[in-house]
Parts: structure tokens; C-alpha cells; sequence
């Protein structure tokens, strides 16, 4: 449960050549094949003699992730435009972690969701590290071993199969290694903190005169855990700034900011050692330590902020930057060929995660203390005759967290070979599983921690001890009056612990072991494959102009299997900060059949270097849905070798996960910021206002009375709200279709240069969507009218009118559109003293990113949103002179929104000018690398050289917390 709103749909985009190996931000070698060469290349299964695909590729190479200086992938490969919004460390630590996902990496292609984009290893599939989803966890993938990463968009789904509508990220790992190789880094920032190392060891030899090859690697990375409080900006109240509703704009004044960055911001009337109300006016009059109370500036329709005093800082509040992560992953290789008809393959590996992070403490808004309560007595003696109210934040009481251990498997076997000089066939299994314990800690026990708050004395002994021990019928939790307890047997010998609240760090440890739980939950992911498929050409029947038509066609089965079972205490209900979560599980399979082609038409003459078309079908049968299907074309023309025309068209199809279909009905609670609340409700569309006076008037209310009840200026309102959330087995496949139309230059007089631009759209039509609490609440009233599905999940108080329930699930009513160019250049050149160079940039421009809730409503514009920049680009220059090597690189992109368009629109007078924005990235990178022999390569770097920090109110954006990182480290090869 969060005590902040945490709302943000997750584009970009960028391409490459196909005929250039590039990587945003870092130094590339091109390596263009030789004219007989075979080469499988991401996006097709037919195998080509070039890399002239008409789909946009960009490949990351094994270098470029080296010279990137990340222990993460992740963190590399969001820099590329394509993946900016994938999840790094930092959007899966603290409180922005999901239940079940600390710590996970997940890429997330133009920004249409991470279950969207189907990584593949060696162009097969991966098992998902998350119950439920089929997102790949990338830190399960060796960084060592990776040869190359693919990145491509348009069509993979005809060529993979589903989940891949937005494109296929394909991690293709190294093979026959023979010899030994040990590689080591470690880094740390310049504040001396979120360290990394990283380190790993392989070891592969060639047998049977290079028929066989084995390879086994260990590799091992940590990551520390950085907590908000290493951050004056997150964790010092004078320096930790929020954007809050300006106290000097009432009435409002469209001259004056509605909102202005205010420091040393806190929750209102809630003290890390108790605010006491003893008048129950509900203001705080004393501190649990015992002095008066001060209250601070309290801020007006800020969502029960004040400035300064006694109550708790919002710096800290959320939790860790970065979660703690440690990776053991071992990785075995194999091939033996029997003959050029029989090759068998073998792949396994394990990987060892654990990840841990602290979040938010536990907290208490008006619990009632009893006249009799011992603590209270000593504290208050004559002062609180009645009893009184405590509010609090209870950090001294163990701040919960979460810890994840997951451990993957995955096996892959089977044969290739050729069946004649003109066909190939493949025959695969692929096994993988990922078993999960899901840990939280420190969550109070309801109905023991309410005994335990309910202290008196002992009229026998004068000792202090929990009522319940002297009375064992009396009522134990008062958030469910009159129930009996469950988790332990109320009278004496009950075990209970007495629990003073009055003061930080009041709470002995002996009531702390009796009210905190470390709760256990276990999911475990099982999926398995079997493909088979033949590939070749016709070119022992007959050849085009252009060469012999390629051809594959194949078949596949796969079933997925997830299950999450959930601690009994949490089944029960048990905990007092969060509701009751039952057991997930679900599964599928579908049978598919696929075929491609490749026709090339001319080839080498006047007029036509090359013309070639290709297309592709995947037929499939979900045992969930029912037969989809996908398909794609596309072609490739230059008129001359020094420039290429492509373009693809495609239909794409996601079929709904495993937690989108089967999860259970649970509950849950959500910060809601009522969009009928009067604080907000002229910053949505123009149907707001009207929906909510409908909505309003349909209990008998009007804007000014709801007004009288203004939970923005009422601190007891900050609680956040109960709701339910749960799956829906009624979900349909959702739909993309997808064209790419680019050019691709190669100028013959000037050697060395390539450069390529590629124009993208995607229509995702009845997408999957899980809306947020918030976004259906904003949802219900920013549409045309109030009969729209998401208005019957908003319940509302009949006394006050604001929203009191809500419930979530997936549902295929909206529809997603992103639209925009991609660009890239590289130039590499030799001296004849001073070395060899090589330049590279690759950028993207958004032209469109829309949502649309529902058929008809009014069109919601990201574009320009954080993560979803109107511009970016990453460029980098390599400089090699004998056994020096010195890569310099810059990350950018420009700015981008603080608030969505519809509430500046709405609202022009929202804030300044200058913070309307968050500033531009602007990240510079350094690596420099001497090779002292051919077996020994040592190198220093560091990232974020000159130092940027986040916007104004921002912990991580548009930059990392983190600020410059420094790291060094050595590879032997023998």
C-alpha cells in the first residue's frame, strides 16, 4: 500500500540500418559479411547472404556494452531511443516496486508496455521472471556471453509469434568458444555510494577437430542498495522541493502560479513520534514526546501537506533509489556435429537473484487511545481525560520491505542440419522455469497489533500488559469491531507485547518480534516449447533475376504455466497494511504454423541494384482464445548500391496473459485524487466539470456542498481508499497493425559513411488495458458521457460525494497510436599517424502517442510526457591508436512535460513556465582502454561526467540519482 499516488503509462523510437551494425552512444565496428557468407539475421528465419532487411535493425555490440561502463544491461539499453522507457533498478525499488517485481529489468519497445516486447535469446523464447506476464527479466541474461543485441521493429510477430506487437529484442550469445577468459569491473558514484562489481569466468574448448564445442561461464553481479536519505534532494527536507498548490493564489488569480516548488514539505498533523489529539477536534496538540505540537504552515488543497514543524517529512518517506541486487548466473554451450546432416545443439543455465528494498513505513492516521492506556497516562496524566487520537509515522517500527529470491533454469536441445544444398532444418525443445520467493517484511499483524496498542495496567501486578491478557472477550480490532483474534488466543500466556507509540523509538523490541511478520509468498513460471521448421530455397528448381526465392516453414507448440501462492496470513487477511491476496494460477498453449518467403526479384542491373519483396503468416490456436492470425510483407529497392528503399506492412496480435485472464478477485487500496474534487476538476477535459455535477446531482449533491467536504484540506482524508482489482476471462487478443517505410544511404564517394531514416506507425486496436485506481476515476468523468465502462467501477459516498471504492481489471477497449522517424548515421575513417575514428548517432523524433480509453473518448496525447521526449538522439566518437582506445559518447533528449496537456490546456496559470517542464538529459560518458598485450585489456570510465542532477521535485528524472558514476576494470583472454 502507497501513500502517494504513483501514476504514469509507459516510446520512443529508433531504428538502424540493416547493413551497419550501431549502438546508441557508443563506438561500433562495422562488419559486413563476405558475399558467400550465410548469416541468420534477427527478424527472419530464411537464411540471408547480406543484411539488406526492408525491417529497421539496430544491433548493440558486445563492445558497445562494454564500453557503456554498465553492470546493468538495462542501463544501456534504455539509452537506446527504442527502449527509453524500458525498467531499470531505479522504476523497481522502493515504492515505485511492484508486489512480486523489486528489482526486475524489463524492456519496454516504443513504449507500449513491457508485455508487449518478446525478447528472445538465440531467437528462441525466454521464461518470464514474473508470475502471470511473459516480460523477460534481462538480468537473467549473461552480459559476457552476449555477442550482439538485436532491436527490431515491424512484423515479429509472423516471424516469432505473439507478444511481440511492438518488436523483438533478441539477445544473441556467443558461440564455439575456445580458450579462457576472465572479465572484472567494479564502479562506484563520486558521493561514494551505489557501488557495483561485476565478474565472470569462461572457459569453452573445441573437440573432435572443431566438430564439438563445450563452453561453461560464471558470471556474478551485485548492485548496493542506495536509500533516499544518501540524497539531499530526496532524503533533506530543506532540500527536497515538491510542486505544491501556491497558499498565496486564493481565489485564484490567473496571474499568479497555482503551483510553486515549496521545500521542507511533510504530512500534515502525522509526527514519526505521534502527533496527540486530546479535544478530538482533530488537530494535533502534543507530540508523543510530550511538548506542543506545531503544526507547521498548513498548505490549502495540497492533499494534507504542510511546511515544516513537527510533523513527518515527505524526504525519505518513499523509500530506496535503488534496490539491492546480486546475480549468480552459470551458462553451458554445447554443439557436436555428427555431420553436416546432424548437428545437435545444448544450451542450460541458472541463474541465482536476489534483490531488496525498503519502501514506506507503516503509519497510523487517529487511532484511538483508550483514557486507561498506560503509556498514555504517564505521558498525559490529567490531559486526556477522554482518551485521545494518534497519528504517526512508524519508521522506528521497521520499515517495510520486500525482498525477491528468484532462481531460473532454462534447457534448450536439438538438432540442425542440411537436408540438401538447398534446405535446412531445425528441430527444438526449449524448457525454462523461474521459481520465486517473494518475502515482505516488517508488516504489522492486525489484530496482534492492535492488542497491543490497547496497554493498561495490571491492577494485581502494577505492570503494564495488553488488556486482552486481563480480559480475553474484550474487542481486539477495532478496524473490525467485535471480531475475536485469530493469529493468537486472547488471556494470560497470550504472548502479547504492550506497544507504546508515544515518541520515536518509544516501541520496545519484544512488542515489535510479537506485531511484525515476515510474510512468505512463492510464485513459480513454467514454460515450454517445441518448434520445428524447414528453411532453404528453390534454387534447385529455378531462380529469379534477383537469385533462387527463399522460403520457411515450420510449426510450433508451447504452453505457459504460472502460479502465485500467497502466505496464509496474508490469504486471511491478517495483515494491518494490506488487504486480503489469494492464490493466482492460470495456464494456456497454442499450436501455431508459420511460413515466410523471400523474392528476390532483380538483382545487379540498370535501374535496379536490387529489388526484392518478403512476407510471412503465422496461423495459431490458443487454447484461451481461439485461432488468430498475423501476417506481415514488405520490400526492399535500390536503384543504385549507394541507396536503398525499404518498407514493411504488417498485423500483429498479443494474446492476454496468464494474470490478465486468471487473476483473482483481491483487494486493495489506492490514493485517489477525486478528479470531481474542486482542486482538480478544471484540469481535465472539457466533459469533466458537466460529468461531475451529473454525477453529483444523482445523489442529491451540488459542487458546493462537496466542496464542504474537501478531502485535499482534511489530513484524516490522506488514507488511501479500498478497492478490488481481478482478471477477466472474457479478454480477446488485441491487434497492431504496423507499417515502416525508410531509406537507407551508402554513398560510394564517401567510403565509410552509411546513414538510414525510417518513418514508423502502430495502431494498436482493443488493447488490453488495466487502468490504475486514478486513471479510472479521471477516466469515468473525462469522456463524452457517463455511460462509458469505467464510471461502474467508481463508487462514491452518498454524504459527501467523493469517491469511496473503485475496481480494476483488463479490459480491450482502448486503443494506442504512435507514429515517427527514426535516424542514424555512422562514419568511420582511418589516419595514416593519428589512428582510426569512427562517429555514430542514432536519434528519434515522436511524432504521435496516443491513447484512446474507449471508442469515442476524447484522445489522451503522452507525446512529450517524462519518458516519452519529442527529440532524442545518442551519439559517441571512437578514437583507436595502437592499444589506446578512448570512447566518448553523449546521451540526450529534450524536454519534456511536467503536467499532461489537458491540465495545462485546462489551466494555463497551473505554474511557471519554467517548471511546466522537466529539463533535457544531457548525459556524457567516457571510456578509455589500453591493451597491454593481446591476452590483457584494462580500462577506467565514468558516466555522467559532468555531473547532472534530476529536475526540480524529481528523484530520477531526467537522469539517474545516481550523478557520476566512476568504475574500472580488466579482462584477461588466454
Amino acid at each position: 500500500m502507497h501513500r502517494t499516488a504513483v501514476a504514469a503509462r509507459r516510446l520512443l523510437a529508433a531504428s538502424a540500418l540493416s547493413t551497419l551494425i550501431v549502438a546508441p552512444a557508443f563506438a561500433q565496428d562495422a562488419a559486413p559479411a563476405d558475399a558467400g557468407d550465410t548469416i541468420v539475421v534477427t527478424g527472419s528465419r530464411i537464411q540471408r547472404n547480406d543484411y539488406n532487411l526492408a525491417n529497421p535493425l539496430v544491433t548493440v555490440t558486445a563492445e558497445a556494452l562494454e564500453q557503456a561502463g554498465n553492470v546493468q544491461l538495462v542501463d544501456t539499453l534504455a539509452q537506446n531511443p527504442a527502449l527509453i522507457n524500458s525498467l531499470n533498478g531505479a522504476r523497481t525499488s522502493g515504492s515505485n516496486a511492484d508486489f512480486g517485481a523489486v528489482g526486475v529489468q524489463l524492456l519496454d519497445l516504443r513504449g507500449l508496455g513491457e508485455n508487449r516486447t518478446l525478447v528472445l535469446v538465440n531467437g528462441r523464447r525466454h521464461v518470464s521472471s514474473l508470475a502471470g506476464s511473459a516480460a523477460v527479466d534481462i538480468s537473467t541474461i549473461p552480459n559476457d556471453l552476449v555477442e550482439a543485441v538485436d532491436v527490431l521493429t515491424g512484423g515479429a510477430s509472423a516471424i516469432y509469434g505473439a507478444d511481440g506487437v511492438s518488436g523483438v529484442v533478441n539477445f544473441r550469445l556467443k558461440r564455439d568458444f575456445d580458450g579462457f577468459k576472465a572479465s572484472g569491473q567494479a564502479g562506484i558514484s563520486s558521493r561514494g555510494d551505489a557501488g557495483q562489481r561485476y565478474g565472470s569466468l569462461t572457459y569453452g574448448r573445441n573437440f573432435s577437430d572443431g566438430r564439438g564445442n563445450i563452453a561453461l561461464s560464471y558470471e556474478f553481479r551485485e548492485q548496493d542498495r542506495l536509500s533516499s536519505f544518501n540524497r539531499a534532494r530526496t532524503g533533506n527536507p530543506l532540500d527536497t522541493y515538491g510542486i505544491v498548490r501556491n497558499p498565496l493564489d486564493f481565489p485564484d488569480d490567473p496571474n499568479i502560479p497555482d503551483r510553486v516548488p515549496t521545500n521542507n514539505l511533510r504530512y500534515a498533523d502525522s509526527s514519526l513520534g505521534g502527533a496527540i489529539d486530546v479535544d478530538f477536534d482533530g488537530i494535533p496538540d502534543y507530540t508523543g514526546e510530550g511538548k506542543v505540537y506545531d503544526r507547521g504552515t498548513l498548505l490549502p488543497s495540497s492533499g494534507g501537506l504542510t511546511q515544516g514543524g513537527d510533523s513527518t517529512p515527505l524526504a525519505g518517506y518513499q523509500g530506496d533509489l535503488q534496490s539491492y541486487n546480486r546475480v549468480h548466473n552459470i551458462n553451458l554451450l554445447s554443439h557436436y556435429d555428427f555431420s553436416d546432416a546432424v548437428k545437435f545443439f545444448f544450451e542450460a543455465k541458472y541463474v541465482k537473484n536476489r534483490t531488496k528494498t525498503l519502501a514506506q513505513p507503516s503509519f497510523d492516521f487517529f487511532t484511538y487511545l483508550s483514557p486507561d492506556n498506560a503509556y498514555l497516562q504517564n505521558q498525559f496524566a490529567g490531559l486526556a481525560p477522554d482518551g485521545a487520537l494518534i497519528s504517526r509515522d512508524n519508521f522506528d517500527m521497521g520499515v517495510r520491505g520486500e525482498r525477491n529470491d528468484r532462481e531460473t533454469m532454462r534447457f534448450v536441445g536439438g538438432f540442425e542440419g542440411a537436408i540438401s544444398d538447398h534446405a535446412r532444418y531445425e528441430l527444438s525443445y526449449t524448457y525454462g522455469q523461474t521459481k520465486a520467493d517473494v518475502l515482505l517484511t516488517d508488516y504489522r499483524i492486525g489484530d496482534r497489533y492492535w492488542a497491543a496498542v490497547d496497554a493498561v495496567r495490571d491492577p494485581a501486578s502494577g505492570q503494564i500488559v495488553c488488556r486482552s491478557d486481563l480480559d480475553p472477550t474484550g474487542v481486539i480490532n477495532p478496524d473490525n469491531y467485535g471480531a475475536p483474534a485469530t493469529t493468537f488466543t486472547p488471556g494470560a500466556g497470550s504472548g502479547c507485547q504492550p506497544l507504546n507509540l508515544l515518541g520515536n523509538g518509544a516501541p520496545s523490541q519484544a512488542a515489535l518480534d510479537w506485531i511484525n511478520a515476515d510474510v512468505l509468498n512463492r510464485a513459480k513460471v513454467q514454460q515450454h516449447v517445441v518448434s520445428g521448421s524447414v528453411s532453404g530455397d528453390f534454387g534447385q528448381f529455378f531462380e529469379l533475376p534477383g537469385g533462387p526465392v527463399g522460403f520457411a516453414l515450420g510449426a510450433e507448440y508451447r504452453k505457459e504455466k504460472s502460479a502465485f501462492r500467497t502466505d496464509q496470513l496474508l490469504k486471511d487477511g491478517a495483515l494491518a497494511d494490506f488487504s486480503a491476496q489469494q492464490d493466482e494460477s492460470g495456464s494456456f498453449d497454442v499450436k501455431e504454423v508459420f511460413g515466410e518467403l523471400s523474392v528476390p526479384v532483380l538483382k545487379e542491373v540498370p535501374f535496379a541494384y536490387n529489388l526484392s519483396f518478403g512476407a510471412a503468416l503465422r496461423l495459431s490456436d490458443y487454447s484461451t482464445i481461439g485461432n488468430t492470425t498475423t501476417w506481415k510483407v514488405d520490400g526492399t529497392y535500390a536503384p543504385i548500391p549507394d541507396i536503398t528503399f525499404r518498407g514493411t506492412w504488417s498485423e500483429a496480435v498479443r494474446a492476454p496473459n496468464i494474470t490478465e485472464l486468471f487473476a483473482p478477485l483481491n483487494g486493495g487500496f489506492s490514493f485517489i485524487g477525486d478528479p470531481c474534487d474542486p482542486v482538480y476538476i478544471n484540469e481535465g477535459t472539457q466533459y469533466r466539470a458537466a460529468n461531475c455535477q451529473a454525477a453529483l446531482s444523482a445523489l442529491g449533491l451540488t459542487p458546493d456542498q462537496i466542496a464542504a467536504f474537501n478531502p485535499e484540506n482534511d489530513p484524516t482524508a490522506t488514507v488511501s481508499l479500498p478497492g478490488n482489482s481481478g482478471g477477466n476471462r472474457n479478454l480477446r487478443e488485441e491487434t497492431a497493425r504496423t507499417w515502416t517505410a525508410g531509406v537507407v544511404v551508402r554513398p560510394s564517394f564517401i567510403r565509410g559513411l552509411v546513414a538510414s531514416f525510417d518513418w514508423y506507425d502502430i495502431k494498436l486496436k482493443n488493447a488490453i488495458n488495466t487502468a490504475t485506481a486514478e486513471e479510472v476515476a479521471e477516466l469515468c468523468v473525462d469522456q463524452p458521457s457517463l455511460d462509458n465502462v469505467f464510471c461502474g467501477n467508481i463508487s462514491r459516498d452518498p454524504t459527501t460525494g467523493y469517491i469511496n471504492g473503485w475496481f480494476v481489471q483488463p479490459q480491450n477497449v482502448a486503443n494506442f497510436r504512435t507514429s515517427g522517424a527514426d535516424f542514424k548515421l555512422n562514419y568511420q575513417f582511418e589516419t595514416a599517424s593519428a589512428g582510426n575514428f569512427a562517429l555514430s548517432l542514432v536519434g528519434g523524433y515522436l511524432n504521435k502517442l496516443e491513447f484512446i480509453p474507449t471508442p469515442g473518448a476524447t484522445v489522451d496525447v503522452d507525446r512529450e510526457e517524462p519518458y516519452y521526449p519529442k527529440w532524442n538522439a545518442t551519439g559517441d566518437i571512437t578514437w583507436k591508436l595502437d592499444k589506446l582506445t578512448v570512447n566518448y559518447g553523449i546521451s540526450w533528449f529534450s524536454k519534456t512535460r511536467r503536467y499532461e496537456i489537458e491540465q495545462t490546456n485546462a489551466n494555463p496559470d497551473i505554474a511557471e513556465s519554467k517548471y511546466l517542464w522537466y529539463k533535457e538529459k544531457w548525459q556524457h560518458d567516457l571510456y578509455v582502454a589500453y591493451d597491454v598485450d593481446e591476452r590483457f585489456r584494462f580500462y577506467v570510465g565514468a558516466n555522467n561526467l559532468f555531473d547532472q542532477e534530476p529536475s526540480i521535485a524529481s528523484s530520477n528524472y531526467p537522469i539517474s540519482y545516481v550523478g557520476r558514476y566512476m568504475y574500472a576494470g580488466a579482462k584477461i583472454t588466454m
